[in-house]
């Protein structure tokens, strides 16, 4: 997980995606609403930030190396903090991890930074000794996303 943060801080976004992201990948960041405790933690099952595909994920890191992605150029200087990792085994080959994520973002001469914290809910496969993730959930804890774009991965 702390290289997978290093890939993305550094914009190494092929490498993260070809090394450790499994082409049948589910990379969702639901949309949440303040609800009361009784009905849960407002995370909607159908509506999305983000509802990725390999192939969808894949465009984005083409677009990003294009020269033609007006929405990064310059870049976003971005860090991922990874905190309170929690790991289950779901079977002798695959894993369920929970972690926190503080992800830290500036654009441009911009003097106030950007914050988005979460949780991610990941699911990590065993192909040929490598863990590959096949399901990444991220659950912000905001309401609304206060950034001019999400050409970002969590």
């Amino acid at each position: 997980m702390y290289l997978e943060a290093e890939l993305l801080d550094d914009r190494r976004e092929r490498e993260w995606l070809e090394t450790m992201v499994s082409p049948d990948v589910v990379y969702q960041v639901p949309l949440r609403s303040t609800v009361e405790r009784a009905r849960g933690f407002g995370f909607s099952a159908t509506t999305f930030h983000m509802d990725e595909s390999y192939g969808s994920l894949m465009a984005r890191v083409r677009r990003n190396e294009s020269g033609f992605a007006w929405a990064e150029d310059p870049p976003s200087r971005a860090r991922h903090f990874v905190s309170n990792i929690r790991v289950g085994r779901h079977d002798d080959h695959t894993l369920n991890v929970r972690s926190n994520l503080l992800l830290f973002r500036t654009r441009q001469e911009q003097t106030t930074p950007q914050f988005m914290s979460g949780e991610r809910h990941d699911q990590l496969r065993l192909v040929g000794g490598q863990w590959m993730l096949t399901k990444r959930i991220v659950r912000l804890d905001l309401t609304a996303i206060a950034s001019h774009n999400l050409a970002i991965f969590f």
